[in-house]
């Protein structure tokens, strides 16, 4: 077997031992099984990431011809270029991690085999969406990571809250992937072919008429905001902290949640094609981050605060893509694995300390009793709020710079995202005061045992708080590579895919340097205001944030996220609930039922008793019935001659 399948069929099979046996198995055997297939997966991805290092040439694998006709076929095939090796080695790398540190996070749970067979199941279908070299099997992927994520986040599915929170997930995604599906019909029709390398070659040589090019951006931006958490899709994202903390690191820093970025950088030969659908895409990821980080603001769960920054921080990805810079959206995909990965087990970490106590108002002064937490979770802020040198200062740096010099970028936009940026700043050091410092705040019954994470848990902090600092030096910025005349590996790896954006001509080089310096001070700006705000001695800092947190008119729409999700509730799901009632099914389906039961129904009789009537047992009455039959036949065929 081509060892390009592996990948993905090792999860399968982890997900297929657990899934059926694995109740009957020792905890020993499912972790190894869990654990150990995935583990093998990135094993296999570093083999053929190193090979197409080497050679440049992308590895493709066959498995069998799905469909063929006349002029169009479609390969059930896996595609391993330089996009798909970065993805393939965020997922089974972190992915693997994750995996690893639930050993010791959901070690207590009752059902320990099935977490894993689940957990394994999402990694199988988020390699497949990653690995397939065409529409079709990208959409497989596509939906197997929405089933996985829907039982995922309602784990715990004798809670109604947590399935609700997982159907959530799921029926919200599904208006996304409408938009997916009627892109990928217009490509057929237009293209030709679903296939990605085709499609984009095609587009690059004859685009069709712009309106359509530009209907099917918007149409991939529609399913990119489903998946991807993205305004006005974003709904599920914080209601989706139901499930077990790996799982929410799972989907924000790994798998579900990037999805989008990866689809508009695997579709990048379209998107390149329609200005309209850019300028769209830009805006809308720049919104995204600036809402998302507003809603962090007013937050005391922590891993809704933790959510909304992921929010925040796909939005910038996806800000980037809309400026053609779909190589530096990666990268911070990239880096932001590491360190959200790290911020969300560090957050899991705590809750497993406190007895799954997730409000920040009811921790305080952890960072003495659990000091090893708060480091890692202290230096994946700080990567995450773009302090150099940790990995987010490379990558968002990049970003803010591309949005002041691409060809589609502007002053104004540049504003926008670092207006973000700034808020991204406050509010996870006001996360770090309020759960870290300050008054101790936990209840009495979950004081008792506080404590470090297990072995299991704590070495992969450790992994990723290391990666959080060091993942930024392979994209060092442009003029950080002119200075030192060095290369920056991660973007020389995916040029001859996503190209390179170039900064306009009237912009000069050296204004990145001034850029990132504001950058820098606007990070510190914001850390510095969390501190005086909550994080200064108790009898100053509460109150000032009693100042601050005063209910009024801007905290309540953030506070209800802009009400978008009651306005979704009170408004659509009403409005279809009386459309599916009053009309449907008071009007329309009881006409139909009139017509194809009630009625038939009523016939029946009627032709019983017609047809009864020829049954008089009279000889003469039936050679009668004969003759008119044979006269009809004759008639027909005469006419018909």
């Amino acid at each position: 077997m081509n060892s390009l399948a592996l990948i993905p069929l090792l999860p399968l099979i982890g997900f297929l031992i657990n899934g059926i046996v694995g109740a009957r198995l020792p905890k020993g055997v499912v972790s190894w099984v869990a654990c150990g297939l995935p583990a093998a997966s990135f094993a296999l991805t570093v083999v053929l990431f190193l090979d197409l290092l080497a050679s440049q040439t992308p590895i493709v694998a066959t498995l069998y011809t799905w469909a063929a006709m006349p002029g169009f076929k479609l390969d059930a095939a896996l595609y391993f270029d330089q996009v798909a090796a970065v993805m393939c080695l965020v997922v089974t790398g972190i992915g693997t991690l994750i995996h690893i540190y639930s050993i010791g996070y959901m070690h207590e749970d009752k059902s320990y085999s099935r977490y894993f067979a689940y957990l394994n199941l999402f990694l199988f279908f988020m390699l497949l969406l990653v690995l397939g070299k065409n529409v079709v099997m990208l959409f497989i992927g596509w939906e197997g990571v929405g089933l996985a994520s829907y039982l995922l986040i309602g784990f715990w599915f004798d809670d109604d809250a947590k399935t609700a929170a997982g159907l959530k997930a799921f029926i919200v995604n599904r208006v996304g992937d409408a938009g997916f599906l009627l892109a990928a019909f217009l490509l057929l029709a237009y293209a030709g072919t679903l296939d990605f390398q085709e499609i984009n070659a095609f587009f690059s040589a004859t685009p069709p008429a712009a309106w359509v090019t530009t209907a099917i951006g918007l149409l991939l931006l529609v399913g990119a905001c489903g998946k991807s958490a993205q305004i006005p899709l974003h709904v599920w994202l914080p209601d989706a902290m139901a499930g077990p903390t790996p799982v929410s690191a799972l989907i924000h820093a790994a798998t579900m949640v990037t999805a989008g970025v990866y689809l508009l950088s695997r579709l990048s030969g379209v998107f390149l094609q329609t200005d309209d659908a850019m300028m769209i895409v830009a805006w809308l990821g720049a919104i995204t981050a600036l809402v998302g980080a507003s809603m962090g603001v007013t937050e005391f769960n922590l891993k809704k605060v933790l959510a909304y920054s992921t929010m925040s921080q796909i939005g910038l990805m996806i800000m980037a893509c809309g400026l053609g810079a779909f190589s530096v959206g990666m990268f911070h995909l990239t880096t932001h694995a590491f360190f959200k990965a790290c911020l969300f087990l560090g957050a899991g970490a705590v809750l497993h300390a406190l007895h799954g106590e997730e409000d920040m108002r009811k921790m305080g002064a952890l960072a003495r009793r659990m000091p090893f937490t708060f480091g890692v979770f202290l230096l994946a802020t700080l990567a995450l709020c773009g302090v150099p040198p940790f990995a987010g200062f490379f990558s968002k740096d990049e970003i803010l710079w591309t949005a002041w010099s691409a060809a589609g970028g502007s002053p104004l936009l540049w504003l926008v995202a670092s207006a973000a940026s700034f808020l991204t700043a406050f509010y996870m050091f006001r996360a770090i005061f309020l759960t870290f410092f300050g008054a101790d705040n936990v209840s009495a019954e979950r004081r008792h045992g506080i404590h470090e994470p297990p072995p299991t848990m704590s070495i992969v902090l450790g992994v990723l708080a290391v990666g959080s600092v060091l993942a930024g030096l392979i994209g060092l910025p442009l003029f950080w590579r002119e200075l030192f005349g060095v290369t920056a590996p991660f973007y020389d790896f995916l040029e001859p895919v996503l190209g390179h954006a170039t900064p306009r001509a009237d912009v000069a080089h050296s204004t990145e340097a001034v850029l990132m310096v504001i950058a820098v001070g606007v990070a510190a700006l914001g850390i510095a205001l969390a501190w005086w705000v909550y994080g200064r001695a108790s009898d100053r800092a509460a109150p000032a944030a009693t100042r601050v947190v005063q209910p009024g008119l801007l905290r309540r729409w953030v506070s209800h996220g802009y009400y978008v999700d009651a306005f979704y509730e009170r408004v659509i799901v009403r409005f279809v609930a009386w459309l599916s009632v009053a009309v449907f099914a008071r009007k329309v389906e009881s006409a139909l039922a009139a017509a194809t039961i009630a009625s038939p129904a009523r016939a029946a009789p009627v032709a019983a008793r017609l047809f009864a009537r020829l049954q008089t047992g009279d000889l003469q009455a039936y050679v009668f019935y004969a003759l008119i039959g044979l006269v009809v036949i004759l008639g027909w065929g005469a006419l018909n001659a």
